[in-house]
């Protein structure tokens, strides 16, 4: 069987799929790849089957010694003309820092073959639910592959700008003018954001309720505002449950951007319409 060992590793590689769907009322987190269009379009490329898990790796640094010939694509973060390669027995893949974006994919076909937890082979850092991070030294079984590569594949382009929102559960929370607010002003990137949540800096957004809220369910891409009025936008391992009101939710198809973000850009937000 084919594998992959890992000889180097950047700030954080991970094995993700399409997540850990159906769990949040066992608190176990969705998990799964922070831009699923990117990996999506990986595993295409390969003739991969949907639900095929791939390396979401961190700004680079990733490097990969092939034990067997294999077709592998990386796209994400600074790869825009993404295709299928052939990787020879004993080569080695090098991920370097991308000049552009956070997150960049590495599918091999065939699949990252690690044994799944609770149906999934993601990894959830907020509980460490799931495959652990990958390390140097790691040997990584590869599936066998289900398809032929593709030459070439011409998703449709992912729309980028502004995050969509629409009102959240807890709106009532705040003023009467809060969404507008939100969606006045550019927010920076907060040098803590992860895979659970996408932390911001800028205009706090007053709340008209101050009492404590009992915790309650999450979902992918809540607005959460804490009690410094600064929102978070749940990503991938955001928590099942949060005592915070949520604000707005983003639409889950402008989520994929978050994933891109570096510390200290610019992300705004406006509503969806109806």
């Amino acid at each position: 069987m084919t594998s992959l060992h890992v000889l180097a590793t950047g700030p954080l590689v991970t094995v993700q799929d399409r997540g850990r769907r159906g769990l949040a009322h066992l608190g176990v987190a969705r998990a799964g790849a922070l831009d699923a269009p990117a990996a999506a379009l990986a595993n295409r490329l390969l003739g991969n089957d949907a639900d095929a898990a791939v390396l979401e790796v961190v700004l680079g640094g990733l490097e990969l010694r092939a034990d067997g010939g294999c077709w592998v694509a990386v796209t994400g973060a600074g790869h825009d003309h993404a295709r299928a390669e052939w990787l020879s027995d004993g080569a080695t893949l090098r991920v370097g820092t991308p000049p552009s974006g956070v997150c960049t994919y590495v599918a091999v076909a065939g699949g990252i073959a690690v044994p799944p937890v609770l149906g999934s082979r993601s990894t959830d850092t907020l509980a460490w639910v799931g495959p652990p991070r990958v390390e140097a030294g790691t040997v990584l079984p590869v599936g066998e592959p289900q398809g032929e590569p593709r030459p070439l594949d011409a998703p449709r382009p992912a729309r980028r700008g502004p995050l969509r929102v629409r009102v959240g559960p807890r709106a009532d929370w705040f003023a009467d003018d809060a969404i507008e607010r939100l969606c006045a002003a550019p927010y920076a990137v907060a040098a803590d954001s992860n895979r659970i949540g996408l932390r911001l800096d800028g205009p706090p957004i007053a709340r008209v309720r101050t009492q404590e809220l009992a915790s309650e369910g999450m979902v992918l891409g809540a607005v959460q505002v804490p009690p410094d009025g600064v929102p978070i936008v749940f990503l991938a391992d955001h928590p099942p449950t949060g005592g915070y009101p949520v604000l707005a939710v983003v639409e889950e198809d402008d989520l994929w951007q978050c994933a891109q973000l570096r510390p200290g850009e610019q992300v705004r937000f406006t509503p969806a319409r109806r």
